[in-house]
């Protein structure tokens, strides 16, 4: 799909990567896991990047240091949290209150904020950067990213195949 609206490169940009989001429609719809670089390449395109946040949960069984380090190599800050168990046995373990947080935290500073998610609870956050002159573009897997979050963004723009890795 062709971009509708020009790239400059003068545009300060600042990319938040809901990690799990994509970890898991990566892996539901392709069986395949995302490549942060090649994404950060894709978002990017020689425009100017102030920063590139990546959100991650992490659960004690599972040691995610290695990729931790790899997106640190590849430019990207990480935020980490620890998976929440509820005393009833169920858990919580999501960014979104953060990215909001963030994101708007550096919407002075920036022209384009790139949300690399699919997420539609994140429709309210495009709608106020939106409102204060902020381009949004909405990164995310055409087969499960909200209709609400594509139509809400200023552009949606589809992931496919060139952002997986191939093990």
């Amino acid at each position: 799909m062709e971009r509708r609206r020009p790239i400059h490169v003068s545009q300060r940009l600042a990319v938040f990567v809901d990690v799990q989001n994509m970890f898991y429609s990566a892996r539901a719809l392709y069986q395949r896991k995302l490549n942060f670089q090649q994404l950060a390449e894709k978002v990017t395109m020689g425009r100017r990047m102030i920063r590139a946040l990546a959100y991650i949960v992490q659960t004690p069984e599972i040691d995610q240091s290695s990729f931790i380090n790899f997106l640190h190599q590849v430019g990207y800050e990480v935020k980490s949290k620890e998976l929440k168990k509820r005393p009833d046995g169920s858990a919580k373990g999501d960014w979104d209150m953060g990215i909001a947080i963030d994101s708007i935290s550096l919407m002075d500073r920036v022209d384009v904020v790139a949300l690399v998610s699919g997420d539609g609870d994140f429709c309210d956050l495009v709608r106020h950067l939106k409102a204060h002159g902020v381009r949004v573009e909405v990164y995310g897997f055409a087969g499960s990213t909200s209709e609400e979050l594509r139509l809400t963004a200023s552009e949606f723009i589809p992931l496919d195949a060139d952002v997986l890795l191939y093990e």
